[in-house]
């Protein structure tokens, strides 16, 4: 977990309070893009300019609206366009639901106030591996390193509390207070957030926004990130044994888990459903994941509060793939599943186990799973024994009229 704080800035301020409104305003900083040919208005070579245009080449189009307890905007430019609401106990939930569905999301909230007010919503991101760029409204430049104290703060003249907040449920943190290396700390920290995919901290000085400096390119390149790579031979490996491991079991299932959205790994999931044959079952935290009108899906696996007659098959199976579980309290209904580990595959967005037997790194389970659909024996066992044993709910018969 990398923390980065850029050194005092000697310009001189623009206003002497916090660049963000009071009681936890907060909003997204959405500025409409210009015609191609346009000339470029000079605040656009500003840092929040640049911090709000850089997480647009990434799959979200738009970032995550975040709303505090103010209607007024937070480090707002010249020429954008920001949108705000009351605060409500469910502020959260953009946070969650837009990376979900769009890759990405995004937060403005002000210095401590809306930075403590957020800072659940930016926990359950992190549980849940979903990349959220929250920006904070900082201190004036001029202020640190002083005794002064700022409104809406816990009455100490220390302006580390929020950052260190922010530490244990973030990747990374960037501390902007520097417009000369204000550039390198947006760009590190957005894209830690999608490499990595937490949640990210970026605090901007309230002073520094408004100031243009030439790191700030008037025409910003989209982001080029570079890919994570599979193993060629322990990708070898490890799907051999995972093929013999498969295919002398008699009534193979597979098992679907909330980390298959984070490894990208949904659609080689279904393609491997599809050429095996074999019975498709989902964790309850990974519901939407897997399409559940497909014709081997058996239902939730969720141990004793499973769907009818989804556990008996899963239980009973002779071996069982994992893909990207996460076994807590919760999906394991108080650790009652009643799983062995000899018969078990489980496979992370980066390392595939296989039983008691070997491990393998360094393997994406994308990757993984494309590979393993060419070495798989069809095998629809367990899910006959699921049709065959299922009973589907009954329907009342319908009276004719005046039947007693």
């Amino acid at each position: 977990m990398d923390t980065n704080i850029g050194a005092l800035n000697s310009c001189k301020p623009v206003s002497g309070g916090v660049g963000s409104p009071p009681n936890g305003a907060a909003a997204a900083i959405q500025g409409p893009a210009p015609p191609v040919g346009a000339p470029t208005p000079p605040w656009a070579a500003t840092s929040p300019a640049a911090s709000s245009r850089s997480a647009s080449p990434t799959s979200s189009p738009s970032p995550a609206t975040s709303t505090s307890r103010s209607s007024t905007t937070s480090l707002p430019s010249p020429g954008s366009t920001s949108s705000a609401a009351a605060m409500s106990s469910t502020q959260g939930t953009p946070l969650t639901g837009t990376p979900r569905a769009r890759g990405v999301g995004a937060c403005v909230v002000t210095f401590t106030v809306g930075g403590l007010s957020v800072l659940n919503a930016i926990a359950g991101a992190y549980s849940e591996n979903l990349p959220v760029v929250c920006i904070v409204g900082g201190p004036n430049s001029n202020d640190y390193g002083t005794n002064r104290i700022l409104h809406h703060t816990i009455g100490l003249p220390d302006f580390s509390q929020e950052p260190r907040c922010f530490q244990t449920v973030t990747c990374f943190q960037a501390v902007v207070n520097n417009l000369e290396d204000a550039h390198e700390l947006i760009d590190t920290a957005i894209s830690t957030a999608l490499k990595e995919s937490k949640p990210v901290y970026i605090s901007i000085s309230c002073n520094l926004p408004a100031i243009p400096h030439p790191t700030f390119s008037r025409e910003p390149v989209p982001f080029a990130l570079s890919p994570k790579l599979t193993n060629p031979m322990g990708l070898e490996a490890a799907v051999e044994a995972a093929a013999e491991f498969l295919n002398k079991a008699v009534k193979p299932v597979m098992v679907g888990g909330p980390k298959l959205r984070v490894a990208k790994a949904c659609d080689a999931f279904v393609e491997l459903a599809d050429a095996s044959g074999y019975a498709v079952a989902v964790m309850p935290s990974a519901k939407g994941l897997v399409p559940e009108h497909h014709p081997h899906f058996i239902g939730t696996y969720w141990g004793a509060v499973s769907t009818a007659f989804c556990a008996e098959i899963v239980e009973s199976a002779d071996a069982y793939l994992f893909a990207g579980p996460i076994f807590n309290d919760y999906s394991s209904v108080g650790y009652s599943l009643l799983l062995k580990k000899e018969k078990a595959i489980i496979l992370q967005p980066d390392r595939v186990v296989i039983g008691n037997g070997p491990s393998f790194g360094c393997i994406l389970m994308k990757d993984f799973l494309k590979a393993l659909t060419k070495r798989l024996k069809q095998n629809p066992t367990a899910y006959e024994n699921y049709h065959r044993i299922y009973v589907p709910d009954g329907h009342p018969l319908k009276c004719e009229p005046k039947e007693s």
